[in-house]
């Protein structure tokens, strides 16, 4: 588990030759692509972190349309929060893009971290705030950004995604058509070619 002990010990500020008792609080279970974790209806019981593979997180609206809302791809968490920490029905589906290493982690995991080890509380509490940031600035990027706009954020963000999903995927992240999706990408390449 190179990735999950590597974040532990970066991100989370656990001591290297702690990282192992971690996994004492997590299950890891291979995912097929195109599995569920999670499904509209139910109440998500673990936060994933991605060991290897890519997952997405998704609402489907009334007509039918999936509204991707965020990828997950190696050494990324992903949890329906309000269902999560609010025992709610998620609104959420949460599924395998590609064959995927997941450690399911249990909620009160990060709880038993800073027990354990109250240095990691503070990098903790960052991690929560950059979330928030996160999320607030996709709302805003969505509300008031151009197609172009958000095509460069994602690849800022999600820089080997490219070649991992399909355009409609990307599209649907972005909020706009597939056809809106190739009009942009045929710009940005027009912008930059460089005749020599």
């Amino acid at each position: 588990m190179k990735n999950i002990n590597n974040y532990l010990a970066q991100v989370l500020n656990v001591p290297t030759e702690q990282v192992n008792n971690c996994s004492l609080h997590y299950e890891v279970k291979k995912i097929p692509k195109n599995q569920f974790l999670l499904q509209y209806g139910e109440i998500c019981r673990y936060v994933f972190f991605v060991e290897k593979g890519l997952l997405k997180m998704y609402s489907i609206d009334k007509n039918g349309k999936e509204h991707i809302i965020q990828f997950a791809p190696e050494n990324w968490l992903i949890s329906d929060r309000t269902s999560i920490y609010f025992n709610e029905q998620s609104v959420y589906y949460i599924e395998a893009v590609e064959d995927s290493e997941v450690l399911f982690l249990h909620p009160d995991f990060f709880n038993k971290l800073v027990s354990q080890f109250p240095d990691s509380l503070e990098r903790r509490d960052i991690l929560l705030q950059k979330h928030v940031k996160s999320l607030q600035d996709r709302i805003n990027s969505l509300l008031g950004e151009t197609a172009e706009e958000r095509y460069l954020k994602f690849i800022k963000m999600y820089p080997d995604l490219l070649l991992r999903v399909p355009q409609w995927m990307i599209a649907s992240y972005l909020g706009i058509t597939p056809e809106s999706l190739s009009r942009v990408r045929k710009e940005l390449a027009r912008k930059n070619f460089v005749v020599d």
